[in-house]
């Protein structure tokens, strides 16, 4: 451990005292490899265990500092053994995580066309669930986490951990089936949990005719930058819920210019978002009154 203490006061010395060129090209790298490192493996059990990292080192040099021989031997066996230990227990994780960087744009020129297919296929397959479950008429409640995570709603729920799909998702609200009640979480391409919990909104300029649904919708866009998608189980019409903000009359050409905003990540997405729902809300305004009213159990 004595030597890894001398190992980096040497190299912070020679930073601080004599910085070169190939110094900051060193830092970088490591500081991209690091937050590669961790970007890959935020959602596996290795995150899980840097946190133990982190206090076991601390805990070898507080030991060594003040003189705990016999607790800092058994620090410094367990770090010198770690390695060994970390690729046996993590080993699925690691060739995991190894494929994905070897995966990535910087490698392979044809993964950011592979990114691109996988865009519209998830777009594609939300767009035939949502419309396939407007005309049965079936209520759905579907959730796409984006930045704010939403770990306490999906621990109200049943995990599913399943790739997008139309086949999925309608299984998932089919009546009297026992996922059904409740909303699914989205997280990138795949659908997190089902059967979750939302809070209702309590906003009084819902109206009268919207039911729990809705307001479940609008509860959690309230909180969250995520966007909620909701179909009406008495009407088949299909809304959506960003920023505490309702709007109905969704068609596939909005769905898809609303979709491919959350997936694409544009710079101009909420500020063009915004105005193209409007002028689909403006247009069907006038079909509003027509259509029965959307109370939900």
């Amino acid at each position: 451990m004595s030597s890894v203490s001398e190992q980096v006061s040497a190299i912070l010395w020679n930073i601080t005292h004599r910085p070169r060129l190939i110094d900051l090209i060193d830092i970088l790298l490591l500081t991209f490899i690091i937050y590669t490192l961790l970007s890959h493996t935020r959602q596996t059990r290795i995150s899980q265990i840097f946190k133990g990292i982190v206090i076991l080192l601390a805990a070898t040099w507080v030991s060594e500092v003040i003189g705990m021989r016999t607790i800092h031997a058994l620090l410094s066996w367990v770090i010198n053994a770690g390695p060994v230990l970390l690729i046996v227990l993590f080993q699925p994780e690691i060739r995991r995580v190894l494929e994905e960087l070897g995966t990535t744009s910087l490698f392979d020129s044809s993964a950011r066309m592979q990114e691109i297919r996988n865009t519209e296929l998830i777009i594609d397959e939300l767009i035939l669930a949502l419309e396939h479950m407007a005309r049965r008429r079936v209520g759905a409640l579907i959730v796409i986490e984006q930045k704010t995570r939403l770990n306490d709603v999906i621990a109200t729920g049943t995990k599913v951990d399943g790739v997008i799909s139309q086949p999925l998702i309608e299984n998932i609200f089919e009546p009297n089936t026992p996922l059904h009640d409740g909303a699914v979480v989205v997280r990138g391409d795949r659908v997190v949990a089902a059967a979750c919990l939302l809070r209702l909104s309590d906003t009084t300029g819902v109206g009268r005719d919207l039911g729990t649904r809705h307001r479940a919708g609008l509860g959690v866009s309230e909180v969250s930058d995520a966007t909620v998608f909701i179909v009406s189980e008495e009407t088949g019409i299909i809304s959506m819920a960003k920023g505490g903000h309702l709007v109905r009359y969704l068609d596939e050409t909005s769905l898809h210019q609303v979709l491919q905003g959350i997936y694409e990540k544009k710079d101009e997405k909420d500020g063009r978002l915004t105005a193209s729902l409007l002028h689909f809300k403006q247009r069907r305004r006038s079909s509003h009154d027509e259509q029965p009213s959307d109370k939900e159990t």
